[in-house]
């Protein structure tokens, strides 16, 4: 059974996407297609990159990183859960994804994000992001208006349908974990 995270990449105080993660987890856990655990970008207080050697050489120095590297390594799949700043993903995501980079390879992903555009702009940044590091995005994603589903921008309140879509999103990284097993494993 793959292993997939959930994760929440905003740091921001007040940040909508804490809501959303957890929205996103609570439909999750009650599938059996994968064990889902929801990772906070915030937990692992990631300081602005400071290894002193690329990640791709995979010579973590500081333990932070040993840390993160860990977790993600443990992983098949990742939901990445992004708000859209300046039609793009956060920094905070962009600095923990930008640390590692084998634990990355042949993976799967998805994307749910928000934002007044529904956090489209971030998510088709992060697909070039997880291009280059070797992991194969899913087409599906989930897309959050912040007019439509949060109530006064802040109090989030999602669509029934949407949890339809985040369904299809996870049977898609579900799907696609499982057989980038394989290639992990060639």
């Amino acid at each position: 059974m793959p292993k997939i995270a959930i994760i929440l990449g905003s740091t921001r105080p007040g940040r909508n996407g804490e809501a959303v993660a957890h929205w996103v987890f609570d439909i999750a856990r009650r599938r059996t297609d994968a064990e889902y655990e929801l990772v906070d970008v915030a937990d692992y207080r990631l300081p602005l990159l400071d290894e002193p050697v690329p990640p791709s050489m995979g010579q973590y120095s500081q333990p932070h990183t040993k840390v993160w590297a860990e977790k993600i390594a443990s992983f098949d799949g990742f939901v990445f859960v992004t708000p859209e700043y300046n039609h793009s993903t956060c920094g905070a995501l962009k600095n923990a994804i930008d640390y590692l980079y084998a634990e990355w390879n042949n993976k799967a992903a998805g994307f749910v994000g928000y934002g007044s555009a529904g956090g489209t702009r971030a998510v088709e940044h992060l697909r070039l992001v997880m291009a280059e590091l070797q992991v194969a995005d899913v087409r599906a994603q989930v897309s959050l208006s912040l007019f439509t589903d949060f109530e006064n921008f802040s109090t989030f309140t999602p669509a029934e349908h949407k949890a339809e879509a985040v369904n299809t999103l996870l049977d898609q990284v579900a799907i696609w974990s499982t057989a980038m097993a394989t290639v992990r494993a060639a």
